[in-house]
This record gives C-alpha cells, sequence and structure tokens, in this order.
C-alpha cells in the first residue's frame, strides 16, 4: 500500500471520532457561551464606534462602507477668485465642512479626485477640471482648472456633491473610518458597537435576576421538602386542661409546605407578562425594576425541582444520623441536603437563564423593560421592527444573537443534566 494512501485513510478516520466527540460534548454551544462572556466583559471596551451616537445620513445603511455625501454646496467661483476668471486659469478653491466631517476616500485608490463630483447638467455650469483634491480636517482644497472663462453672473456657480465621512462617532483607531461591519439602525448608530454593548446589558441584568431567583426559589425548595411530612416538630405550645397535657399547634410543618407548594401552582397560573405590566405600572421602568421582574419569573421554576431532590434526600441514612447527633433543622438543610441539590441547581438555573434572556428581549420589546437609547438586544430588535422590510439587518442582528444564545444554554443544560444525574449519565 503506498504511503500517499495510507496516509489518507489515517485522515479519513479521524472524521468518526470528530463526529462522535462533538456529538458528546457541547463544543459549539460552549464556543458561542465564551464569546458571549467576553463580549459581555470586554465588549464596551472594544466596540468601535459610540453607542448612542450616530450619522443620520447613514441610517438604515446595509454592513459595509457608508455612501455618505456632504449636502449639495453652490459655490461662485468669481467669489472665490476674485474676479473675472479667463479660461486655462489654475487657482485654488477652499471649502469648509462641517465639524468632524471629513472628506473620504470611498475609492480607496489613494486619491480624493473621485470622490468629488459637480452637476453639469445645469447650462449655466462652468466648465472645469479638478486636477488635485487634498483635505486637511474639516477643510477640503480643490485645484481648479477653467476650460473656458468664467463671467459673473452667467455660468460662475457650480454644484459640489463631497463624499465625506463623520468621524467623531468612531472610538478606535484600529478600526477602518467609515466601516460598520453589521451596519447601521434606523437613526445611524453602529449596529455592531450596540451589539457589544447590549451583550453586557443583557447579561448582567439576566445574571442578577437569576442569582436572586435561584437563591429565593432554592430556599423556598429546601423548607418545602424537608418540612412535608408530619414528623417534624410543629410551632405551638402545651396547655393542661382537666388534668391531661395537650398541645395546641400554632403552624404545623405540613402546612408550611402546602402554602409554597399552592402557591407555586397559583404563580404559574399567573401570565409573567401581565405581572411585569403591573409591576412596571407600580414602580415605573428602569434597570432595578426589570431585575426584580426577572426574579420574580426564575424563582418558581426552582421550587418544585429542589423539593422534590430534598424529600429523596431526607430519607437518606446521613440526615438520620444527622438528626440523631442533635443537628437542627437549619444545619441538616445547608450543611447535608444543599450540597446535594446543588447540581440540579445548577441545571435548572441553565435552563432557565435561555427562558430570562426570551423574558428580557420580550419584555423590552414591548416597552416594559429596558428603556432607548440603552441597546438591550430586545430594544434593538424593537426598534427594527417598523425597518423590516427596508433594513432587515436591524432585526436579524440582534434576533441573531438572542437565537444562538438561546439555543446554545438549552444545549449547554441538556449535556450537564446527563453528566450530573447519575440516572441519565451516559456510559463513557
Amino acid at each position: 500500500m503506498s504511503t500517499a494512501l495510507q496516509s489518507s485513510k489515517n485522515i479519513l478516520s479521524i472524521f468518526p471520532f470528530l463526529w462522535w466527540y462533538f456529538r458528546r460534548y457541547p463544543i459549539f454551544p460552549a464556543v458561542v457561551l465564551v464569546v458571549l462572556v467576553i463580549a459581555a466583559i470586554i465588549g464596551p471596551t472594544v466596540a468601535p464606534y459610540e453607542r448612542d451616537i450616530g450619522d443620520v445620513r447613514l441610517r438604515h445603511s446595509p454592513p459595509g462602507y457608508g455612501d455618505v455625501k456632504f449636502p449639495a454646496r453652490n459655490i461662485d467661483l468669481n467669489e472665490a477668485y476674485g474676479a473675472t476668471i479667463p479660461a486655462g486659469t489654475v487657482f485654488p478653491l477652499v471649502v469648509e465642512l462641517t465639524t468632524d466631517n471629513r472628506i473620504f476616500d470611498y475609492d480607496d485608490d489613494g486619491s480624493f479626485n473621485n470622490n468629488v463630483s459637480w452637476n453639469e447638467e445645469s447650462a449655466n455650469t462652468p466648465d472645469i477640471l479638478f486636477n488635485q483634491v487634498t483635505g486637511d480636517k474639516e477643510i477640503v482644497t480643490f485645484e481648479i482648472k477653467t476650460n473656458e472663462a468664467i463671467v459673473d453672473g452667467d455660468n460662475d456657480i457650480v454644484t459640489l456633491d463631497i463624499q465625506v465621512v463623520r468621524i467623531d462617532t468612531k472610538l478606535r483607531d484600529y478600526w477602518p473610518t467609515g466601516y460598520h461591519f453589521m451596519g447601521n439602525d434606523h437613526v445611524g448608530r453602529d449596529v455592531f458597537s450596540r451589539l457589544l454593548h447590549g451583550a453586557q446589558i443583557s447579561m448582567m441584568v439576566v445574571g442578577v435576576s437569576l442569582v436572586l431567583g435561584m437563591t429565593i426559589g432554592v430556599t423556598l425548595g429546601l423548607i418545602a421538602g424537608y418540612a412535608m411530612g408530619k414528623g417534624e416538630p410543629n410551632i405551638g405550645f402545651w396547655i393542661t386542661y382537666r388534668g391531661k397535657r395537650k398541645r395546641i399547634v400554632l403552624l404545623s410543618p405540613w402546612l408550611i409546605d402546602e402554602f409554597i407548594t399552592r402557591f407555586v401552582d397559583i404563580w404559574y397560573a399567573l401570565p409573567f407578562l401581565m405581572v411585569a405590566l403591573v409591576v412596571t405600572l407600580i414602580f415605573g421602568r428602569g434597570l432595578t425594576v426589570l431585575m426584580g421582574v426577572l426574579a420574580l419569573i426564575a424563582w418558581s421554576g426552582f421550587v418544585r425541582v429542589i423539593r422534590a431532590q430534598t424529600l429523596i434526600i431526607r430519607e437518606m441514612d446521613f440526615v438520620a444520623s444527622a438528626k440523631v447527633n442533635g443537628a437542627t433543622p437549619t444545619r441538616i438543610l445547608y450543611k447535608h441536603i444543599l450540597p446535594g441539590v446543588l447540581n440540579t441547581a445548577v441545571v435548572v438555573a441553565t435552563l432557565n437563564t435561555s427562558a430570562l434572556i426570551l423574558s428580557e428581549s420580550v419584555l423590552s420589546f414591548v416597552g416594559a423593560g429596558i428603556q432607548p437609547p440603552t441597546p438591550a438586544w430586545g430594544v434593538m430588535t424593537n426598534e427594527g421592527r417598523d425597518y423590516l422590510a427596508i433594513a432587515p439587518h436591524q432585526v436579524m442582528v440582534p434576533g441573531g444573537a438572542i437565537f444562538l444564545v438561546v439555543l446554545a444554554l438549552n444545549f449547554i443544560g441538556d449535556w450537564l443534566r446527563d453528566r450530573l444525574d447519575p440516572r441519565l449519565r451516559q456510559v463513557d
């Protein structure tokens, strides 16, 4: 067998292993989440353009270089030159642009000559040539050569169109001037920069609300699961009546479990959008209120699952041994039961994260969440929906980011469930 044939077989044998490996481990979802975390941490630092400032002349521009013309300006050549201009005269013409506008070489040919045009359709347009065009900040200098005599009031007006770029919105020198990687939105802001800022804001909101919801949900799940059963000590006092000692029960542990579980049932029956709108109506709109609303959405997902796990763990021998040794219920919950339910809580948190991202997007979309111009992904989607027909990238970019993150989190959650749950763990 030839060496080349053996080498090709060795290369082909790698593909089955790669197929198994990528099916076995969530590599691509992990990459998506790593990119999201990096974007959330350093996104605002590396964003190439201002977050909330753009060039309105670039509104709805697709990805790439924005094509912008400075507003057409009528120039009186006789005034610039100072007298009637004989044919064949060469003289400089200085035009001042708006502050922070620069003439831009869109052709990338090293010359500004092709980035200036003038009205040649009018009968009164003078016959001239632009020999050389130079730009220095907001000042553009034209070297003009007249091919005919320029007479005041006859053919002395030329209308200039100058290709320009607004530079005051660009923050990073390494970024190509005038280039917008994901296009511009309805007011000319850079979509890519806003996407990076939105990653940090969305992850901050979801992260804080998830921690709050997880803390509340796990705590209530532990209490409900441990209190389930009439064998646990109740809350009350003893009295003696007709020579007999009786205990008056004020609150039995099983009532605590009943109250928590029934409250969760009622909470599940409430539409979250209605709850969010009511809370927003009472407390107003903002980041803090949105975090609280999302925490209210997140906590109920933990209670039932943690309660079920607690019911199993509380019957194990090491918990009974702790009771015999005089451990208090608080210590048993914290030291013995909580470590056993943390794996389940992590899986639930992973799956809930995707739901919270969608909830944040929905709330921002309907105006009950983060408010413009703060660039959360839901806000960006909401702002771009009115221009879907003419500028679909305004919706597709943040919508695609939400789709990828939610899909990645669902895959990661399923994989964690398989790895952490002994009943579902795959055999290597």
